[in-house]
């Protein structure tokens, strides 16, 4: 696995988020096998991605920044509040801006600048919200390697990919299969459901790059990618998860995804 060390990490962004937009289509796919999804399944599936987000923003995003900083002789928990904060400031200003509609929820429950958009478009450009920061955790994660081409490193993100990548398993059967039952084709549901994963690698290219061009914003960019992956498990993920009172099997997959996430980030990384 070493040689992947000579690689550009950009290049290398590149290839994980096309992995993890690859398993969002995987998982929009389903929607060719089944035409509904009930909240018994979709629950635990959509805690078990929250669960996954939230321990990578600790083990694959905030721990390292707080070490990088420390590494660079800085207060350490400095980078690791402020672009935590910004990250969550950045997802809130874009959540007000861009329309779109949450899962299970009546059409006049939009969000963002309103608009007479479809509500299918509405549903994907809420998908899309939240991919914005997968990817560019991912992208921030690789992009670290060129100023810290450590082996550790470079499991560490691939921990991570790996992880996003599962949970994006989930989220794309949950936007293709509610687009079917809405009355789409299977093919128009599928590929709306693959299209909201295709932000990932534009944002983990971009992540990437800036880190790998501007090594002083390394630990600031980790936290900020968590900040903003919080801000989507709180604001969206874990409410949705835990509708329709199945609570405990969303509850349950949060911390299934949180353990596996765990595991992947300690064992690689």
């Amino acid at each position: 696995m070493e040689h992947f060390l000579q690689y550009n990490p950009v290049v290398l962004a590149l290839l994980a988020t096309l992995f993890t937009y690859g398993l969002t289509a995987l998982g929009a796919a389903s929607v060719f096998s089944f035409k509904k999804i009930s909240n018994g399944i979709l629950n635990p599936m959509l805690g078990f991605a929250a669960g996954v987000m939230i321990a990578a923003s600790f083990w694959s995003l905030l721990k390292p920044a707080i070490e990088i900083a420390e590494a660079n002789g800085t207060t350490p928990w400095v980078p690791a509040v402020t672009g935590f904060l910004l990250g969550g400031v950045f997802l809130y200003s874009i959540d007000k801006i861009l329309p779109h509609l949450h899962l299970g929820l009546p059409d006049n429950k939009s969000e963002g600048i309103k608009t007479e958009w479809h509500r299918n478009i509405l549903l994907v450009l809420s998908v899309t919200l939240h991919n914005i920061p997968e990817g560019l955790a991912v992208g921030v994660a690789f992009g670290a390697l060129a100023n810290h081409p450590e082996m550790a490193n470079l499991t560490g993100a691939i921990a991570l990919a790996v992880g996003i990548g599962l949970q994006n398993l989930p989220e794309g059967a949950a936007i293709s299969i509610p687009l079917r039952q809405g009355g789409l084709s299977r093919l128009k549901a599928f590929n709306y459901g693959q299209l909201s994963g295709i932000v990932e690698p534009i944002a983990g290219v971009i992540g990437a790059y800036l880190v790998a061009s501007m090594k002083p914003i390394l630990p600031y960019a980790l936290s900020f990618a968590a900040g903003a992956m919080i801000f989507v498990v709180v604001e969206e993920l874990i409410p949705v998860s835990q509708r329709n009172n199945k609570t405990d099997s969303s509850t349950i997959g949060a911390m299934l995804g949180f353990a596996l996430m765990m595991v992947l980030d300690v064992a690689l990384g």
